[in-house]
């Protein structure tokens, strides 16, 4: 059941989604990075500190790490990443941007076929084929979707995607190492107000008003909560079963695509969606598998080195 938490997590995305779009007519994209590492850093500030404080510990050593390579591994691309998308977001049709975000998993896909290729390992024909027909879904949910000048950010959000998959990849070596959740969140949004406050600073500053300031602290809200029931997803529930419950998103930003901003889902383009998830869900499935099995080989390999035992 905490694998449901994905499901949250997924919606509350989406929220972000919305917020990101409205406000994007507003604000560049770098005040918006701005404000929701801002609000992020503020919250899980305070989240540290209440469980510092609830179990009696040093702040310090909340914060503090010895994996800080990791950590800028992490939030530097986890950060590139989100500007690309926030930029994909306000120049794309909010379930185009959300699906193009969502097919990082082919991406990693490819990373562990390329990994084995150069390991010397045959590729699994399954992978390939499964990789191929995710970015054929890719190519077709973009070609009938956007206009020939929204290419730009067809690749902005392809290219944020290949980023989001690094990120993920960092996020799961930084909890393989011990990193606890909210450390990593808090890098990652004190990151985010970092790049986005020397961009803004670049790209200028616009006047707030009531409505902006909402939009602002929308986007900060749902980023950070939907960051920790992401977090506790992945930490409690099924791994597996959270990755490929998160293409939910999709479903929720092609609703209110249609809802909101009076977007029109066409046939091809529901096709297109349909392919990414499957190919999406495949490829979650068969990336474990090999994980799996090249864990099971490193274990045989330590077993049989001599001095060492299981």
């Amino acid at each position: 059941m905490q694998s449901l938490w994905m499901i949250v997590a997924a919606l509350l995305f989406s929220l972000m989604g919305v917020a990101v779009k409205l406000a994007s007519s507003r604000y560049n994209v770098w005040e918006i990075v701005a404000y929701r590492g801002l609000v992020g850093t503020a919250v899980m500030f305070s989240m540290i500190v209440v469980n510092t404080r609830a179990t009696r510990t040093s702040l310090t050593g909340a914060l503090k790490t010895h994996r800080l390579p990791m950590h800028l591994t992490r939030s530097v691309s986890g950060t590139i990443s989100l500007t690309l998308w926030f930029f994909a977001i306000a120049g794309l049709p909010i379930a185009t941007a959300m699906t193009i975000n969502y097919s990082s998993p082919l991406f990693i896909g490819a990373w562990m076929a390329i990994t084995a290729w150069r390991a010397g390992e045959r590729i699994d024909l399954r992978m390939q084929s499964t990789l191929i027909l995710g970015f054929v879904g890719v190519m077709l949910l973009l070609k009938p979707t956007i206009a020939s000048d929204q290419w730009i950010f067809a690749i902005v959000g392809t290219s944020s995607a290949v980023l989001t998959a690094v990120a993920y990849l960092s996020v799961k070596a930084l909890s393989q190492a011990g990193e606890p959740g909210a450390r990593i969140v808090f890098y990652f949004s004190a990151m985010n107000a970092t790049a986005g406050l020397v961009g803004s600073s670049i790209a200028g500053f616009h006047a707030h008003d009531a409505d902006g300031l909402l939009l602002l602290l929308a986007v900060g809200v749902t980023a950070t909560l939907a960051q920790l029931a992401m977090t506790r997803a992945y930490a409690s529930g099924g791994t597996l079963l959270t990755a490929n419950l998160g293409f939910t998103g999709i479903l929720f930003s092609t609703a209110w695509g249609v809802l909101l901003f009076d977007d029109v889902v066409r046939l091809d383009s529901t096709v297109g969606m349909a392919i990414v998830v499957i190919a999406g869900v495949s490829a979650t499935l068969m990336t474990a598998r090999a994980e799996r099995r090249a864990k099971a080989r490193e274990r045989q390999r330590v077993e049989m080195t001599p001095g060492k035992t299981a």
